[in-house]
């Protein structure tokens, strides 16, 4: 699998490493914007071990047209059937204006072949019709769509053809405040923990990576992320009852048991606004022992 993801961190390679993927990330923005020598360098790697199947998972931000077109290149047309591209929704969002106008949540929509519906066990009833007359409505049709629960995607659908066509020459320039060319973020030796922040899309974030040797109180640090008001926290954190990820999206905090050992904790929080991080900064080393 090849993961892309705003924050710094690089938290989502961690989750799925846990369950035996063969993972390459490439943090801190959008792939249109890494695209080109840390995206090639990831793919290459990847392809060399000759997979049956490459999962390319762009961060939410993200554009997956320029993916596509990258994809579809002659540096890798002769490596790389393309399948058709998936979207996730989450049905909910779909009644809110603020990601129907926003033009990132729109186009990826609008790029995929496939649009899931997610999270089905939070939806209304309500919000399963709005799903149903979006996927009537779209012109052109999607080739595929399914409200699905607890994650349990058809695999029959990793085989469903690509529209051609569906990628775009032209992607719109944007802006993102981050140094990509840096190497993926490592503690240094001797500290106890880092701190990296990134913005752009509208978007900022911050995260922290602490020395495996630090561990949280579990139950402080579920209180402490059930309050946060941040959209989206994602963690792999060394606790007091075991090494456990955290996801916290709409208020929901998910929590699974991993069994990840010697493994350096990681916090990521997204949100539209600029955050309080020194103050968050602070009750974390409190949490984990650190006397800063």
């Amino acid at each position: 699998m090849l993961v892309n993801e705003f924050g710094e961190i690089g938290i989502d390679g961690a989750m799925m490493t846990d369950q035996g993927a063969m993972i390459k990330e490439v943090p801190g923005g959008c792939m249109c914007c890494t695209a080109g020598v840390p995206m090639s360098v990831g793919i290459t790697a990847l392809l060399r071990q000759k997979p049956d199947r490459l999962l390319i998972e762009p961060t939410g931000l993200g554009h997956p047209k320029q993916v596509i077109a990258t994809l579809t290149s002659d540096q890798y047309l002769p490596y790389v059937d393309l399948k058709a591209t998936i979207a996730l929704v989450d049905p909910r969002n779909l009644s809110v204006e603020k990601y129907l106008s926003n033009k990132n949540f729109v186009d990826q929509l609008d790029s995929a072949d496939v649009v899931i519906g997610s999270k089905v066990d939070l939806c209304t009833s309500h919000d399963i019709d709005v799903f149903n007359d979006w996927v009537t409505d779209q012109s052109p049709s999607k080739v595929f769509s399914k409200l699905i629960h607890d994650g349990d995607l058809p695999i029959e659908v990793l085989d469903i053809e690509r529209v051609h066509g569906s990628a775009s020459s032209h992607i719109e320039a944007h802006h993102h405040d981050h140094a990509h060319q840096e190497p993926q973020f490592q503690l240094p030796p001797g500290e106890a923990f880092i701190r990296k922040e990134n913005k752009g899309q509208g978007y900022y974030s911050c995260g922290w990576l602490f020395g495996a040797e630090y561990h949280f109180n579990f139950d402080q640090l579920f209180s402490m992320l059930s309050d946060l008001t941040a959209e989206r926290v994602k963690a792999v954190v060394n606790t007091d009852q075991g090494c456990f990820a955290f996801n916290v999206a709409n208020g929901v905090v998910s929590v699974n048991q991993m069994s990840l050992e010697g493994f350096e904790s990681r916090l990521e929080v997204i949100d539209s606004q600029l955050m309080p991080w020194d103050q968050l900064e602070a009750i974390l080393l409190k949490l984990c022992g650190i006397d800063n």
